[in-house]
């Protein structure tokens, strides 16, 4: 070991173990380019042109510039120069946004190699006339969502507003990272002060909770749960954020809570076109960002909501799922991180676990992005969709982004059991109705395809 080198803390050496064979471990944010800059006028992105733009970027992100080093039972970060041939490179082109998500359900299922820094930028063309995309992944050993997010905020270029446009305050991204800060920051003010009562309560509390999840038999036999087959898929979808914003203010809930309650619907579409029972509610597991303080990269707590499956309003709907967020949002913060991913033998545990777990039979995820639209080596970001990693037995995955005022979402499913087109179709039309470009919440109908929040073609 060389005196440069720094042990992974134990929650970041947690997330290695969950990379494996079957089971791909890394964020992924598929970015589509316009013309300029470093994509030419047919579309076709030009490959120097982007790593002689990121080559300073990346010298200057101390967490894209380290490669992982098996020392023992342990991991550590060694400093290396990054091989940008390798780190930035060009596709074959896809045959239009349909194979830019064939390709993102590719690469989850691609490991990244360890033995360089574990990170990389994918140039394609062929998205759509004239356009091209990016596609950044990043192990989750090097940052959780908003990290990476953060991350991939300093990759792009800095944004450059009016000259008569007021200050923004910005994106939580935009707030806690800034350009060239030394790397993720707190959340949300500083950690909160630990009380020697309350750290006992917590872990208590913890105990209970792990032997919950041990002994947790919350979902019945479903498609949703088991192994998975060879044919991942992702699907982007989309609506207009202001819209839901408006309607989730109205209504006395969050972006995510309206979020939830499409998958919700999704799930519900899913079930009912493959003939299977569906239960009234079906739990789904959600990371929370916690306050950040200490070394490790992963900072994330999780709360369990149970979504209404039943036949009902939308409104009832949401209701139902904020009331439950609004309790277990500040619940997984005082709790901190899951017990079993604070470090390497709890994740192995968990690891095994997982793959016949009957606790949650999904996952959703939502990470604030940037406020502003962004250009990457001068090409403008005209979307961007995350793509959420599959774990254990789970077969299918939400994941939400919001950028320049959009919500920009992706399903993440396992073809050969889900009906993943019955799960878009539905949550589309359920985002349509609340972003005020669809039949409107008061609606009692089957939600409708919407062209401002459906699939993208």
């Amino acid at each position: 070991m060389r005196a440069t080198d720094a042990r992974l803390a134990p929650a970041d050496e947690a997330n290695l173990v969950l990379d494996h064979p079957g089971q791909v471990n890394v964020f992924l944010v598929a970015v589509e380019l316009g013309p300029g800059g470093a994509v030419r006028g047919d579309g076709t992105p030009d490959p120097a042109a982007v790593r002689a733009v990121l080559a300073e970027r990346v010298a200057g992100i101390p967490e894209l510039g380290r490669a992982l080093v098996r020392t023992g039972r342990h991991h550590h970060w060694r400093p290396v120069d990054p091989d940008l041939e390798h780190h930035v490179r060009l596709l074959a082109p896809v045959h239009g946004r349909a194979g830019l998500e064939a390709l993102c359900g590719d690469l989850m299922a691609t490991p990244l190699v360890r033995d360089r820094p574990p990170w990389e930028v994918l140039l394609v063309a062929g998205v759509a006339a004239g356009r091209a995309a990016a596609v950044l992944r990043i192990h989750h050993a090097v940052a959780d969502g908003m990290g990476a997010v953060a991350i991939a905020h300093r990759l792009f270029d800095p944004p450059q507003p009016p000259a008569d446009a007021p200050p923004a305050a910005g994106s939580p991204v935009e707030r806690t990272m800034g350009r060239g800060g030394p790397g993720p920051g707190p959340v949300a003010g500083a950690a909160p002060r630990r009380r020697p009562g309350r750290a006992l309560a917590r872990c208590l509390r913890g105990l209970v909770r792990t032997g919950r999840t041990l002994a947790a038999r919350g979902v019945g036999p479903t498609l949703l749960l088991g192994a998975r087959g060879p044919r991942p898929a992702v699907a982007f979808l989309e609506a207009d954020l202001a819209g839901l914003l408006a309607a989730a203010r109205a209504a006395g809930a969050t972006v995510n809570d309206v979020l939830l309650s499409a998958v919700a619907v999704g799930l519900r579409a899913a079930l009912a076109e493959a003939g299977e029972r569906i239960p009234d509610r079906l739990p789904v597991s959600v990371p929370v960002a916690l306050h950040r303080h200490g070394p490790a990269r992963n900072q994330v707590g999780v709360m369990l909501v149970r979504l209404p499956l039943g036949r009902m309003e939308p409104a009832r709907r949401l209701g139902l799922v904020a009331a439950q967020t609004r309790v277990a949002k500040a619940a997984a913060r005082e709790q901190g991180t899951l017990e079993f991913m604070r470090g390497p033998l709890g994740a192995r545990v968990m690891d095994r676990l997982a793959r016949r777990q009957r606790l949650v039979a999904g996952f959703v995820t939502n990470v604030p992005g940037p406020s502003r639209a962004l250009r990457l080596a001068g090409a403008p970001v005209t979307r961007l969709w995350p793509v959420p990693a599959l774990s254990g037995n789970v077969r299918v995955a939400v994941g939400a982004l919001s950028y320049a005022g959009r919500l920009s979402c992706s399903v993440h499913a396992d073809a050969d059991h889900v009906p993943v087109d019955a799960v878009v179709r539905a949550m589309a039309g359920e985002l349509a109705r609340w972003d005020g470009t669809g039949a409107g919440p008061a609606g009692t109908g089957s939600p409708g395809r919407s062209p401002g929040a459906g699939p993208v073609d």
